[in-house]
């Protein structure tokens, strides 16, 4: 486990620890006030360790937690399975990239890139780093600026954060770049500490406010398919569905597709769109 990653484990247990309702496990208040957040000697003796032990884990100490003990730890801090996940990849429980030029894919292979071509909705091929590595004439249809997008530029959390131009076009951007954040973050706990990915967040931190915030927070969250609401500059209202799919060939990379969502007019102007 890197050192990056043994403090953010420590500091993830600590928020975690410090956002539990005692009540709920049947903890009696700290003083006359105190409903919110346990001991560090209460995790220790519900997970069945040392409060020494425990300390150390959460200083973000060079000892290495077994997957057996991390999971009695998320039991009693009531993780989400996505938080869970995130806390085995931190302690070395999850994939690994195989390299760090996996976290840096510049383009799709020519197989994923037909693909892409072979839908005539929205679709784009996302790096570990989420790198937009390809795309579709559909895509380039709705956000018409892919293409001249600097290629050091085009990533989806950079764009999402950066981009006055596409998050015009999001109604609901604050809660789309909530779920992008604490989605990137589950998805790079094996991750952390590369080069790769310290240069992203520490330029994402210092462009845009609203990042650094939501980062701090330290949101976990599984991707799950759901509504995407895009107010396009001259086919109006588009709605989709988002899904994300991953070659069994080439999993290091993910494919996104906006389906049409059903019962509008989102597949007809698209059409119109790509005849335009």
């Amino acid at each position: 486990m890197t050192d990056e990653r043994r403090r953010e484990l420590g500091q993830f247990l600590r928020d975690r620890r410090g956002n539990l309702e005692r009540a709920e496990l049947g903890l009696p208040p700290i003083g006359r006030s105190r409903t919110q957040g346990l001991r560090r000697e209460e995790i220790a003796s519900l997970a069945a360790v040392s409060i020494t032990w425990y300390t150390w884990l959460e200083q973000g100490r060079d000892i290495n937690p077994s997957r057996q003990v991390l999971e009695a730890i998320a039991g009693v801090l009531r993780l989400t399975r996505a938080e869970k996940s995130y806390v085995l990849a931190l302690g070395g429980y999850g994939p690994v990239p195989e390299s760090e030029s996996s976290a840096t894919i510049d383009q799709a292979p020519a197989h994923v890139q037909r693909l892409l071509d072979s839908v005539n909705f929205p679709a784009f091929a996302v790096a570990p780093n989420w790198g937009i590595a390809g795309w579709n004439s559909a895509y380039a249809g709705l956000y018409t600026r892919i293409s001249a997008v600097d290629p050091a530029d085009r990533n989806l959390l950079w764009l999402i954060f950066t981009d006055t131009h596409l998050r015009d076009m999001l109604p609901d951007w604050e809660e789309t770049s909530r779920h992008f954040v604490a989605e990137f973050r589950a998805e790079a706990g094996a991750r952390l500490g590369s080069a790769a990915h310290a240069a992203l967040i520490s330029r994402l931190s210092h462009t845009s406010p609203e990042f650094a915030r939501l980062w701090a927070d330290r949101g976990v969250e599984r991707f799950a398919s759901r509504q995407r609401v895009f107010l396009h500059p001259t086919a109006g209202e588009l709605v989709f569905e988002q899904h994300r799919l991953m070659p069994s060939d080439t999993p290091e990379l993910h494919l996104v597709m906006y389906a049409p969502a059903a019962g509008n007019s989102t597949a007809s102007r698209m059409l119109k769109l790509a005849a335009g």
